[in-house]
């Protein structure tokens, strides 16, 4: 199938889509490794995670979807291919909320050496929010161009997510790309990067569904790489991203999580017991993204 990104057709190495760096190189220096996400904007980390964790994780949500009869039943479950409906889910809830259905997966997303490793990168003890966000995207399925601190930023801007993959994932099953060089966007830093979907109410949070509009209008460059079980990546509030269109007949499954200092401001949404989340996002009639951004002037 071919790997498609907003309406085009792409190919990685390509203008349209390079090719995402490996950090691994410089685990061995922390000092090596913060330069370089204040220089890129992220680290891609190769088999960070125990893959064989991971795996597990994954076949925690492959049971979920099949106890809610989203698996083609032709196939074996563990192939994770899309039944009839092909509807996509998310489980987003707090550590306690999820411990029960996901042991695995807590386990890969909140371990000791992912945890060790941000208390080094940030220089301090660091916490992980509460509430995490594993996902599986069915065919069709994709992510907007976002930054994400418009859903999480009542607490530190210094926030970072860590994208998982809980899967092997080529580019047609719906990757993760960013926008290289958006950090730096100053207007729409300014504008959109402003917005707080509790208070502003806009549509899904998104800047755009096209991410070669954002692109031509702004600069960067799109890049995107094929991820395995075990990959991590890691940005920050202000790294533009979106995902690739998955056209395949599987699921792809993926997490997102965050990290900060312990001692900075946190959002007071996604920590807790029962974290409350969006609770006023969508209560009132939303306003569209093309309204926002003619009032932004973007």
């Amino acid at each position: 199938m071919p790997a498609q990104f907003g309406n085009r057709t792409v190919k990685l190495g390509t203008a349209d889509l390079s090719e995402l760096r490996s950090s691994n190189e410089l685990l061995h220096d922390v000092q090596q490794l913060r330069a370089r996400l204040q220089e890129d904007g992220y680290l891609l980390l190769r088999g960070f995670h125990d893959r064989d964790t991971v795996l597990q994780a994954r076949m925690e949500f492959i049971h979920k979807l099949q106890f809610l009869g989203r698996l083609h039943p032709d196939f074996p479950a563990a192939e994770g291919v899309i039944g009839a409906d092909n509807k996509s889910a998310m489980w987003g809830g707090g550590t306690n909320q999820l411990q029960a259905d996901f042991p695995a997966f807590l386990q890969v997303v909140n371990s000791p050496k992912v945890m060790h490793f941000f208390d080094e990168l940030l220089d301090g003890p660091t916490l992980t929010y509460d509430y995490k966000w594993p996902r599986v995207v069915g065919n069709g399925g994709n992510t907007g161009v976002h930054y994400d601190i418009v859903y999480m930023g009542r607490g530190s801007k210094n926030v970072y997510t860590m994208w998982t993959p809980l899967d092997d994932i080529p580019l047609e099953r719906g990757t993760l790309a960013l926008c290289l060089g958006s950090q730096h966007f100053d207007i729409v830093r300014q504008t959109y990067g402003q917005m707080d979907v509790d208070r502003d109410n806009v549509a899904t949070g998104w800047l755009s569904e096209d991410p070669y509009e954002i692109s031509e209008k702004f600069g960067g460059q799109w890049a995107s790489t094929e991820f395995a079980a075990g990959d991590v990546i890691i940005f920050g509030m202000f790294m533009m991203h979106a995902s690739l269109i998955n056209t395949t007949d599987r699921y792809r499954f993926s997490s997102d999580t965050r990290y900060q200092l312990a001692s900075e401001p946190v959002d007071e949404r996604w920590i807790g017991a029962r974290p409350k989340g969006h609770y006023a996002w969508g209560k009132t009639p939303l306003k569209t993204v093309e309204k926002a951004r003619q009032e932004w002037g973007i």
